[in-house]
């Protein structure tokens, strides 16, 4: 519920004319700017005291809905969702407090929140009622900063013409033809990594070293998304240095700065506050111009091959340039988007991969074994095709298992665009709706008792035919929220799985890993923060061993 700031502007306004010319109070002496400031502070004072005590406590219609107990009487949950990573206090509310789909909690000056906990009202809000929920002014301007207006934050029938210009560059076809870009660039990150370790500048003995997972994921992952959706190799697995990598280090920093953020932005405009003098800001904008003036420089490139009739490339850009959907402006919306959340996700992806097979060693070995046996060895020259990765069951299985236990993105939100109603509930017009893939899978009313355990046995088949192990055992589709539903999912679902799965493979068969921290065993003490994605604010490290034989 917005400062209603025009018409509290009108009625100031008004107020300071008559006070100041007599007319309004004939025996009170008071000059226009007094008279506009007092009736300023009135109106702002009278609106507050509505918006933060009277009418989320007496007179809202979702008052009556479930909702955690306790919380401040003038904050609300924020302090909880403060300091605890972003998606755990929903998961910890789904798993609580009983509810028939909707939760309702409250934010900083008790500001309302609707979280969605239930398939069925996950069906309405991400397919059936799609679009009475979108993605809020705030949210849009504070991730357009780091990722463009692309297709993830267009919306209405804008959203609908990007999405259908760009699904011929993610058919499942165009994918499985990028299968061998994801290996050769999983076999040159392997080749990095072994050449860290043995160079003694991470190494504790001989083949034995300590590396953190993040940054080596981010690079391979930056490399692969330049050369499957730009068709540009960006070298940052050879150069760490160069300014791609460091731009994206720069936008990418686990910080609690978008939660702070987004809660302050009812009372002071997002628009205002990113554009102050401050460090942060200023950091995130020069590598925001220069990811644009590099997608502006491939685009102009692409465009003089075609121009030119030289031979069309399999990556996303060259698909989206033939597709003539796009103005040039647009397509380096578009392109920003794809770099950022689509390496982000996928270093975010694998660094809790490796964490948890650093944890779980058995499911470790297991893995290993059944790469080991059935890929050619990572060493040689050999490329894979698509079905020998696909045909992998368990290498898929703990790929799914890990994009359920550790979403990527741990919470998203939307914002009520019109008066509408969920589960039959009333919801007005403006109330902000989270969707927590955190939460929802690892819902105990959803996948049942072992719902916060790491089993990756869940994805495989019991017996022939054994249908439910493609869900994980879940009864519904929408249990696994990781990349939503609906004409909003994820649209890059397959590219990421694909990537996800030869990387994995390639690290696993050729290496071991081990906690470095034992302390990391125990995950709530590890400190999480993100902004698109949630990782480890200080990194993941964890005890590399290199393997022979494969």
């Amino acid at each position: 519920m917005g400062f209603p700031s025009r018409t509290v502007l009108a009625v100031s306004l008004a107020a300071g004319y008559l006070a100041s010319s007599g007319k309004l109070l004939p025996w009170v002496s008071l000059g226009f700017v007094s008279a506009f400031a007092a009736a300023w502070a009135v109106q702002f004072f009278a609106w507050a005291v509505w918006v933060v005590l009277v009418y989320p406590k007496f007179f809202s219609p979702l008052r009556h809905l479930p909702q955690p107990d306790g919380g401040s009487w003038l904050l609300g949950q924020f302090p909880k969702i403060s300091r605890m990573p972003m998606g755990a206090p929903a998961l910890e509310w789904i798993n609580t407090i009983p509810n028939y789909g909707l939760i309702r909690y409250l934010g900083l000056f008790n500001q309302e929140r609707l979280l969605i906990a239930s398939p069925k009202a996950l069906a309405e809000v991400l397919v059936t009622k799609n679009y009475d929920f979108k993605k809020s002014d705030e949210f849009r301007h504070f991730l357009g900063r780091l990722l463009g207006i692309g297709l993830l934050l267009a919306e209405g029938d804008e959203h609908k013409k990007q999405r259908k210009s760009l699904m011929p560059a993610f058919a499942f076809r165009h994918i499985k033809e990028l299968y061998p870009v994801f290996w050769d660039k999983a076999r040159e990150s392997v080749q990095v990594i072994t050449d860290k370790i043995l160079s003694g500048t991470a190494t504790d003995q001989k083949g034995t070293g300590v590396i953190e997972v993040g940054s080596f994921a981010s690079r391979v992952a930056l490399d692969i998304i330049g050369v499957a959706a730009l068709g540009r190799d960006f070298g940052a697995l050879k150069d760490p240095s160069n300014e791609l990598n460091q731009s994206y280090m720069t936008l990418f920093e686990p910080s609690r700065e978008p939660r702070i953020l987004i809660a302050l932005s009812m009372l002071i405009p997002l628009r205002l506050f990113t554009a102050l003098p401050l460090k942060r800001n200023i950091e995130i904008s020069n590598a925001s111009r220069f990811v644009r003036s590099t997608c502006a420089a491939l685009i102009s490139e692409k465009k003089q091959k075609l121009v030119g009739k030289e031979r069309v490339d399999i990556d996303i850009l060259s698909v989206a340039l033939e597709s003539g959907g796009f103005a040039d402006e647009n397509l380096v919306d578009q392109l920003m988007t794809f770099l950022a959340a689509g390496h982000e996700t996928t270093a975010s992806s694998m660094t809790w991969a490796i964490y948890l097979l650093a944890k779980h060693t058995d499911v470790q070995a297991r893995l290993r074994a059944e790469i080991r046996q059935n890929l050619p060895p990572i060493t040689g020259n050999s490329a894979i095709s698509s079905t020998e990765i696909d045909s992998l069951p368990y290498l898929n299985a703990v790929c799914n298992e890990v994009l359920r236990y550790f979403s990527p993105v741990a919470s998203t939100s939307r914002v009520t665009a019109c008066d509408t109603s969920i589960q039959g509930q009333f919801v007005p017009k403006g109330t902000p709706i989270f969707l927590a893939p955190w939460a929802v899978n690892k819902s105990v009313a959803i996948w049942g008792s072992d719902a916060g355990e790491f089993n990756p046995e869940r994805w495989m088949p019991k017996f022939d035919g054994d249908k439910r192990a493609a869900s994980g055992g879940a009864t519904t589709n929408y249990a696994f929220l990781t990349f939503l539903h609906g004409p909003r999912s994820c649209i890059g679902q397959s590219f990421a799985k694909a990537e996800f799965a030869c990387l994995l493979a390639a690290w696993v068969g050729r290496f071991s890993f081990e906690l470095h921290n034992e302390a990391d065993r125990d995950e709530s003490k590890i400190d999480i923060k993100g902004g698109i994605t949630s990782k480890p604010a200080h990194g993941m490290h964890v005890q590399t061993t290199l393997l022979d034989g494969w």
